[in-house]
């Protein structure tokens, strides 16, 4: 084996190795964030369900888990297989960095290791983001917003090369569209870029949020036979049961200027009972019999319902928020790819979930993990797909 060959599997190695282990701390964040806990106190990981601070010797990414059987190793409790997942998923994609790096016209020098800490700041944000969404249905701001900011800071701090990517024709040009540098001559273009593209990752899909509303925003969940129903406060939110569900008051609402419109065959409201009412509120207020009420002096109303409409964007804002981050990495050219190509694996995965008689599969899948696969296939393929489709387009023509 030749020094150069040891070297790339070397760096390789530690790439995996780095990523598995970035990712035992985003477990961390995906699981304390929602929660509202601190991801540095306590510092140490512990048992979901004992609370058990777990030593460091018991927390080596995948060797612990696979060690344990997925089992606490104090209360023998079954941990999530999400935590390997999430593991092994971020060394991988460290690793696929890595060596799309390697294959640039940086090779190995030091302007490979410059470029890899921002891909890998960013490839962190999409784990996070990904696995938040998928449990929680919510982006948090530090995540969406936090890394808009870092973008921008990273874009503005590593200014590209101009002659080392001169050196490379467009289909080996790994850094073209790819995030953080935007082809920059300096230090203010770089900032420049990256602002633009977080402007128009936030402008894009709040144009397409806004628009989806007015199309297709109403919901309405209606019933043969009435429903009970529980409104109460729960801690700093509040909380609607309707039968054996479970809504947050909070998520009903785009605005504190929208609409819930209920339908009441029996309403105890303030210790009074109606019968057969139309129940109309906004976020914070409910209108009753003409009367509104402020909702943060209501502890709990119930009764029956019969129908209940309500305005939904049709993706929310933190998707929004979301693309301003990808855009502040990636560029203002990767912005309708990613949202093209997360729309069309949206509606793939829709159409195969229909044909196998799974529609509700596809119906609990909300957009940012389609928004981060998009973001990684251009972060991977992007360019190079793009010229395909091109030349394609052409007739195979260069």
């Amino acid at each position: 084996m030749s020094a150069q060959e040891f070297y790339n599997v070397l760096f390789a190695a530690f790439a995996f190795v780095l990523g598995a282990s970035i990712g035992s701390f985003l477990n961390v964040c995906i699981y304390r964030m929602p929660l509202g806990i601190s991801v540095n106190k306590p510092r140490r990981s512990f048992c979901p369900h004992c609370k058990y601070q777990i030593p460091w010797y018991s927390n080596l990414p995948l060797v612990t888990w696979i060690a344990q059987r997925g089992k606490c190793r104090n209360c023998g409790a079954p941990i999530a297989a999400r935590y390997v997942l999430v593991e092994l998923l971020t060394g991988v994609l460290f690793l696929g960095v890595w060596w799309r790096v390697m294959h640039s016209s940086l090779g190995l020098g030091l302007g490979a290791w410059v470029m890899v800490l921002p891909l890998f700041t960013f490839i962190a944000l999409l784990v996070v983001a990904t696995f938040i969404d998928f449990e929680h249905y919510i982006i948090p701001d530090e995540i969406t917003l936090g890394g808009a900011v870092a973008g921008v800071l990273f874009s503005a701090a590593i200014p590209v090369l101009q002659d080392r990517i001169g050196e490379a024709g467009f289909g080996d040009r790994f850094l073209a569209g790819l995030p953080v540098l935007h082809d920059p001559t300096s230090h203010v273009w770089g900032l420049l870029m990256s602002l633009l593209g977080a402007g128009a990752g936030f402008g894009l899909l709040w144009i397409v949020s806004v628009l989806g509303k007015m199309a297709f925003g109403k919901k309405t969940l209606q019933w043969d036979e009435p429903r009970a129903f529980t409104w109460r406060l729960d801690g700093d939110r509040a909380k609607m049961t309707v039968g054996a569900e479970d809504m947050w008051w909070d998520e009903l609402f785009s605005t504190e200027k929208d609409w819930l419109v209920m339908d009441c065959e029996r309403l105890e409201f303030d210790g009074k009972v109606h019968e057969n009412i139309g129940v109309r509120s906004q976020y914070e207020r409910l209108e009753l019999d003409g009367t509104q009420h402020e909702l943060e002096k209501v502890k709990e109303f119930s009764g029956t319902v019969r129908k209940i409409s309500f305005r939904r964007d049709a993706m929310g804002f933190g998707d929004v928020k979301f693309m301003a981050c990808i855009g502040a990495f990636l560029g203002w050219k990767a912005i309708l790819f990613t949202v093209m190509s997360a729309s069309i694996i949206g509606a793939l995965i829709g159409g195969l979930t229909i044909a196998i008689g799974r529609r509700e599969w596809s119906a609990k899948i909300p957009f940012g993990p389609y928004l981060s696969l998009g973001a990684l296939l251009w972060l991977f393929a992007g360019p190079e797909l793009i010229r395909l489709w091109v030349n394609f387009s052409m007739g195979g023509g260069e």
